[in-house]
């Protein structure tokens, strides 16, 4: 089918879900109405503290795309507040209106860039001070700190918190920060052999610096990669890996028993079954040692079981799987292919994925089976 004359004009971002949506909408009716009651509760006015225009469009990238390099704290802050000093001083050396507002949202560019601050809303900052040059007369730089910087810093600390509470990351993880394991290793998906630099240069040659950061092009050049493994693999499914055999817990099983049969077979994971087999969830030998942590300051360590029954004695009550067991982890059917295993796997966060059919496990494929499928597809190859 020939291409459309006019699929330039389609839209460019791909199509999202409706819960990322409302989650967006959500933040930044939180975060402006937040603004918003505590400049009416404490009626600051007086000090200059109101809402403009553009802490709008400030709020749609803070809550909207919170990864974009454009969102960031530093970005936000000092390139509103850097495009607010700019419109000020425009405004006491030109007087005619149209080119006090292009030169004051021009400069304000050019001062943003250099400041490594680029903040599109904050071209409409600088457009406000020109616009209105009695205000801008009647508090003259003191419109940098009240209303913009303190304003826009309470918008960012309202994004932070958001994130947190729904999942998200805010402010962005710079390249050097240590990763989640709070060691200096990279993220498996991003270690490809690429420093911080050539990862910079790539983003300046293609004209991408402002649109991603260094982690996100990581993290996408690691995900290609690794799709393009997983093609590799064939029409390999998830049934002819899978580990067949299983040991399972019941959802009342004391956490004693679990750490018995976690140290017994060397299992790093067990699904967990109703009384009927049905599947509900898989115990991650970490559960347990979260579990232990939270119930008691000093534990042996070399021995789950010993951690197990501690906690048990602390309780007077055996803790049971049900309490500790993760619902949330993947699943996948027989027909599941490795290429859609691979990338949930890929970063750490998965060990083992349960394949399921009719809410009953049939099989388990942990990180070990894949890497043994690879490996053979790598040999036939």
């Amino acid at each position: 089918m020939k291409p459309s004359r006019f699929r330039v004009l389609y839209p460019a971002i791909p199509v999202s879900t409706t819960r990322e949506a409302v989650r967006a909408g959500g933040g930044a009716l939180i975060g402006l109405g937040v603004v918003g009651f505590a400049l009416s509760f404490f009626d600051l006015h007086d000090v200059g503290l109101y809402l403009i225009a553009p802490f709008g469009a400030s709020a749609v990238l803070l809550f909207a795309v919170p990864n974009s390099p454009l969102a960031q704290p530093w970005s936000a802050i000092v390139g509103n507040s850097v495009a607010a000093f700019v419109g000020v001083a425009i405004c006491y050396v030109i007087h005619d209106p149209a080119l006090r507002v292009a030169v004051a949202v021009g400069l304000a560019i050019v001062g943003m860039i250099l400041a490594r601050a680029v903040h599109p809303p904050g071209g409409a900052v600088a457009m406000v001070a020109a616009m209105n040059p009695d205000m801008v007369m009647e508090l003259g730089f003191r419109f940098v700190v009240t209303p913009v910087a303190v304003i826009t810093s309470m918008l960012v600390l309202t994004a932070v918190l958001y994130a947190r509470a729904t999942g998200r990351k805010y402010p962005l993880r710079h390249f050097d920060d240590r990763g989640p394991h709070l060691t200096a290793d990279r993220p498996p998906i991003e270690r490809l052999g690429l420093d911080e630099a050539e990862l910079n240069t790539i983003l300046q040659q293609y004209r991408q610096s402002l649109n991603l950061g260094v982690e996100d092009l990581a993290r996408l050049i690691g995900a290609a990669e690794i799709q393009v493994a997983a093609h590799q693999v064939g029409p390999l499914t998830a049934e002819q890996i899978m580990s067949r055999d299983l040991v399972t817990v019941d959802a009342e099983t004391p956490l004693s028993d679990v750490a018995d049969l976690f140290r017994r077979h060397g299992f790093t994971s067990l699904p967990v079954i109703q009384g009927d087999g049905r599947f509900i969830g898989v115990i991650f030998q970490i559960h347990l040692i979260r579990r232990a942590r939270e119930d008691a300051l000093r534990l042996d360590r070399g021995l789950l079981s010993a951690m197990a029954r501690l906690i048990d004695r602390r309780r007077n009550a055996p803790v049971r799987a049900i309490e500790i067991m993760s619902v949330t982890e993947p699943r996948a059917t027989a027909s599941t292919p490795i290429a859609a295993l691979l990338p949930l796997m890929a970063d750490g966060a998965c060990e083992a994925v349960p394949i399921v059919e009719d809410n009953r496990i049939i099989g388990i494929v942990t990180r070990t089976d894949l890497i043994a499928a690879l490996a053979h597809a790598g040999l036939k190859g």
